[in-house]
């Protein structure tokens, strides 16, 4: 058991929640969302003690679920110092071996943007992403900070995938992840892929961990962090090992 604990205590923050709204991820199911204060910048340092403690960022806001009756939102990363890929993973690496990447920051790219309309239009139109608008990405995927940072993979010049993710002193987090849909029938899995890049980029910059955000046992979506072991969960203040999904 690890619990990362802060070097220093965080200082005197304010929280507010959200009203109850309707669950993005299981249905009949009521969330309530604790998130920092909008006017505290998230700033570096507080960053990285709340994401400690299950936060997540979302634009400018650093959030978690606090929902009432409800436990199901598991925080989850991979421990990278002990991660090994299956065999899968390592086909699924060969695979895209053709693809280049590349860091940059998260700023608004056209280009950018309209893989993601492309992608939410195909592959979320039943979700609360769509229909895609500027203004829904730039407050989403943007933001004025050193530690936000896109990776983004090409064929032959061609971009087919973009991974938000946030640098850390104690890992790197893995925000959101869109691509090509054509792409995903040539069994690229370019959603597992970019997961596996940030290990890669992790285990170059000796960080101990990759934050995968929430795991839903009962989430469809969710499915494909169970295929990354060993991977950590949060119990309280604590980080565990999990042993059965």
């Amino acid at each position: 058991m690890s619990s990362n604990a802060p070097r220093q205590p965080v200082r005197d923050l304010r929280f507010f929640l959200t009203v109850p709204h309707a669950c993005s991820y299981l249905e009949q199911r009521e969330a309530t969302t604790l998130f920092l204060d909008p006017q505290e910048s998230p700033g570096r340092g507080v960053y990285d003690a709340l994401a400690l403690l299950g936060f997540r960022r979302s634009g400018r806001h650093l959030y978690r679920p606090h929902c009432e009756g409800c436990s199901a939102c598991i925080s989850v990363r991979i421990p990278v110092a002990e991660f090994t890929p299956s065999r899968k993973q390592r086909q699924l690496t060969r695979r895209n071996a053709d693809l280049t990447s590349h860091i940059r920051p998260a700023i608004f790219d056209p280009e950018h943007y309209a893989l993601y309309a492309h992608y939410i239009r195909n592959r979320h139109a039943d979700g609360d992403m769509y229909p895609p608008s500027h203004e829904q990405y730039r407050t989403f995927l943007t933001l004025d900070q050193e530690y936000a940072r896109l990776l983004e993979f090409r064929l032959e010049g061609r971009l087919v995938a973009v991974a938000a993710f946030d640098q850390l002193e104690h890992g790197l987090s893995a925000i959101y992840t869109f691509f090509d849909p054509a792409e995903s029938l040539v069994r690229r899995s370019l959603g597992t892929y970019a997961v596996l890049s940030l290990v890669n980029q992790a285990q170059q910059q000796s960080l101990p961990h990759v934050y995968l955000g929430y795991w839903i046992r009962d989430c469809r979506k969710m499915n494909y962090k169970q295929s990354f072991r060993p991977l950590e969960m949060l119990d309280g203040r604590h980080w565990r090992r999990m042993i059965t999904m």
